[in-house]
C-alpha cells in the first residue's frame, strides 16, 4: 500500500535504503554511505515529498520527489521483483507530467529499472563527491512505460 511518508517511518525508510544500497551501490564507500544516511534523515526527507510502500506493518520501499526530480527510489531487496518499485514510480508519474532522475552509471540494477520504465539519457557527468560517472535520465510526459519493469532497482 502506498501512503505519504510520516516521521515515524524514518527507521524503516533508512533500513530499506541501506539494504537496497548494498545491492545497487557496492561501488560506494562505507564513509560515503554513512554521510548519505545522515543526509537522508536530516536534509533530503525534510525537503522532499516522499511516498512509502507499507507491507506487513512496515515500510519496505519509498520514492522521494524534489519537484519533478526523483531524489531517490529504494525497495528492500527482499521485496524486489513484485512490482513495488513500479507502483511507486507509477504513483510519482501520476503526480508529475515529467520526471527526471540521476543514477550512477555503475548502478546496473537502477539503470535497468529506469530503462524498462522508459527513461532516456539526457546527459552524463561526474559526481563531484565520489568522482564516479552519473547519468541524468528523463521520462517525458505521455511516454508509455514498458510493461516489463517489475524488477525493482
Amino acid at each position: 500500500m502506498i501512503r505519504e511518508y510520516q516521521a515515524e517511518d524514518l527507521e524503516d525508510v533508512l533500513m530499506a535504503w541501506e539494504a537496497a544500497s548494498v545491492v545497487a551501490h557496492p561501488f560506494l564507500s562505507d564513509e560515503f554511505l554513512a554521510v548519505e544516511r545522515n543526509n537522508i534523515a536530516n536534509v533530503y526527507l525534510p525537503s522532499a515529498e516522499t511516498w512509502v510502500w507499507e507491507s506487513e506493518d512496515r515500510v519496505v520501499g519509498f520514492i522521494s520527489l524534489l519537484g519533478n526530480e526523483v531524489g531517490g527510489i529504494f525497495v528492500d531487496p527482499k521485496f524486489h521483483g513484485v512490482g513495488i518499485g513500479r507502483a511507486l514510480m507509477d504513483h510519482a508519474r501520476g503526480l508529475r507530467e515529467e520526471l527526471e532522475v540521476e543514477v550512477f552509471k555503475a548502478n546496473v540494477l537502477g539503470r535497468a529499472f529506469y530503462a524498462r520504465y522508459g527513461f532516456v539519457l539526457m546527459q552524463e557527468k561526474v559526481h563531484e563527491e565520489t568522482g564516479l560517472d552519473m547519468m541524468r535520465l528523463k521520462l517525458a510526459a505521455n511516454t508509455p512505460h514498458k510493461e516489463d519493469c517489475d524488477s525493482d532497482g
